[in-house]
């Protein structure tokens, strides 16, 4: 499904939208992997993480450069990915030296920003993590192109490796 395309995003943004509808027709693994970079690329994001999330955790399944997450799998409680879970809503903190939510992925962190990914039930099934270096790094720009790439890739997550989702 090619997500609705605002026409406050930018062309470099509707484009990576437009290829990441393609990514989430796919069924490999390579394909994961293949989105977090777009994301991290078109944004211009340090580091993007794509996490399943089930009844009782939530785990990374593909992020972008070699260093995996510190923690690749936590309670689905846990953490401002669980708030966004709960929530069904994004979270974006600006800083993240001042939540106690956050878990700490990269001890250079400034900002996080996740999103979560829903269902045509409307259930959390995955979240996209977006970190930057600097404090309030994420404008309402990032966050609208961010529910975009979440829309954009919701079939992606029936794919997921070893999840029933």
């Amino acid at each position: 499904m090619i997500p609705v395309l605002n026409k406050s995003l930018n062309e470099r943004s509707k484009r990576a939208l437009k290829y990441l509808a393609l990514l989430a027709a796919r069924t490999d693994s390579t394909a994961w992997r293949q989105a977090a970079e777009l994301i991290r690329r078109s944004g211009g994001y340090r580091w993007v993480g794509l996490y399943a999330v089930t009844d009782t955790e939530i785990r990374a399944l593909a992020w972008t450069g070699t260093t995996p997450p510190a923690f690749p799998r936590f309670p689905r409680a846990n953490g401002l990915n669980g708030a966004a879970v709960e929530r069904k809503e994004p979270v974006i903190c600006q800083d993240v030296s001042k939540n106690s939510y956050y878990l700490t992925t990269f001890e250079s962190t400034g900002s996080e920003a996740i999103v979560p990914v829903m269902c045509e039930a409307g259930d959390v099934i995955g979240t996209i993590d977006v970190e930057s270096e600097h404090q309030n790094a994420f404008t309402a720009d990032d966050e609208q192109f961010l529910r975009a790439c979440a829309d954009a890739l919701r079939a992606l997550w029936k794919s997921a490796p070893g999840a029933a989702i």
